[in-house]
């Protein structure tokens, strides 16, 4: 049952992640893409880290302070940009790096969070903006 659940939410994430892919490229001619400059260089990284539910909250964080999750992570260089709990899920995280850090936040999740969560890693991008423009011109369009 726990397995039907998962392959269902990945479903409905898979569904959302293409139809705003398909959504973005029917109106990539027509939105303006968000005015931000130069790039810093660095990716979002979206991090489910998804508990294990057989374990109360001190066994968890017990886990995690004996592995050195609390020193570790994040690793130095890297900036968190959102850190929530969803619950009857686990922790959702989204950082900002520099491409060469993706390696160091893996290790670092591989070397204290496994165990006590099962993490799963997306790439991430800032649409807001786009969302925004979309929706006014949406809104704005005649019909």
């Amino acid at each position: 049952m726990k397995r039907m659940i998962t392959f269902a939410t990945f479903g409905v994430l898979m569904i959302c992640l293409l139809s705003a892919g398909f959504a973005q490229a029917q109106t990539a001619s027509t939105v303006p893409p968000p005015s931000s400059g130069k790039s810093d260089g660095t990716i979002l990284l979206t991090i489910f880290m998804r508990h294990d539910q057989s374990k109360n909250l001190a066994e968890i964080n017990d886990q995690l302070w004996k592995n050195g999750y609390f020193d570790k992570f994040p690793p130095e260089g890297v900036e968190v940009v959102s850190w929530y709990v969803a619950m009857g899920v686990g922790q959702i995280i989204t950082l900002r790096l520099p491409p060469e850090k993706l390696r160091a936040v893996n290790v670092a999740l591989e070397q204290t969070a496994w165990g006590p969560y099962r993490t799963d890693f997306y790439a991430t991008y800032d649409y807001k903006q786009v969302a925004e423009q979309q929706r006014k011109m949406m809104r704005e369009k005649k019909r």
